[in-house]
């Protein structure tokens, strides 16, 4: 894990509404902020939620994930690298009449950290990596307020095209991407996933409910930790969003570290 500098972490603090930093005793709960550092490791504790239904893609057989989850970071890549290739030619939706690139998704195929977004925007749409815009200069500000870096972790999206005006995409599209972002969670199998915002909670957890609903407890999804924060999008149009964003964050820090 890379060391930040201390400087970078208080400006973010700062900007999320926090003046002094605390460190706390081991025997704080789960989403307090605190200031022990030490090596990832299995997360523990309760889950709040049974795992939602996967939409749209054949489950994979128990032992397959078993396999892929135990695979060398070298047959990850390859087996994402197959599978971007796959994507690029993808015409199964409305979507691929007026991409630019498929936005498949980037990071270290073997993170503990995996985000997933909504869709990519027009930014996202001429580079075809997801979140390069003003969101995705948050969201690098975000990881690295929690010790890690963007080449740490995972970043995807719901859907690998980008919906027109940016609307939200819609159920057809949504199924016609499941398989990929399946395949991406099961090959890079984090440790926990963060839902960036209300379009890709609701997508994963297979339900309607608002964000504020489905934020400050832990889900399953195929065994994997997930927790639902807010879109960056969202924190730059109301800074009110921040300080609660940081809350989530620490949580899932905690998680990582097996102390939450």
């Amino acid at each position: 894990m890379t060391e930040q500098p201390l400087a970078s972490l208080l400006d973010y603090l700062a900007e999320v509404g926090y003046g002094e930093v605390y460190l706390n005793s081991a025997g704080n709960s789960a989403g307090e902020a605190d200031g022990r550092t030490g090596q990832t490791a299995p997360a523990g504790g309760q889950r709040a939620a049974a795992e939602p239904t996967s939409r749209g893609a054949e489950p994979s057989a128990g032992e397959t994930a078993e396999a892929q989850a135990h695979a060398s970071l070298s047959d990850r890549a390859a087996a994402l690298a197959a599978l971007a290739g796959e994507a690029r030619s993808c015409q199964r939706c409305r979507l691929c009449e007026k991409r630019q690139t498929v936005v498949f998704g980037s990071g270290n195929v073997g993170a503990e950290l995996m985000f997933i977004g909504e869709g990519p925007g027009a930014q996202e749409d001429r580079q075809g990596l997801p979140f390069v815009g003003p969101a995705g200069a948050l969201l690098t500000k975000i990881i690295a307020a929690i010790d890690l870096t963007r080449d740490e972790v995972y970043i995807a999206n719901i859907v690998k095209c980008r919906p027109p005006g940016n609307r939200d995409p819609r159920p057809d599209e949504v199924v016609a991407c499941r398989g990929y972002l399946e395949k991406q969670i099961e090959w890079v199998a984090p440790k926990v996933i963060v839902a960036l915002g209300r379009v890709a909670a609701q997508t994963l957890l297979g339900n309607d409910f608002s964000l504020g609903r489905m934020r400050n407890q832990w889900y399953q999804l195929h065994g994997v930790d997930l927790l639902v924060t807010y879109h960056p999008a969202a924190l730059l149009r109301n800074s009110g969003y921040k300080r609660p964003t940081w809350e989530d964050m620490q949580k899932v820090r905690d998680r990582l570290r097996g102390t939450g």
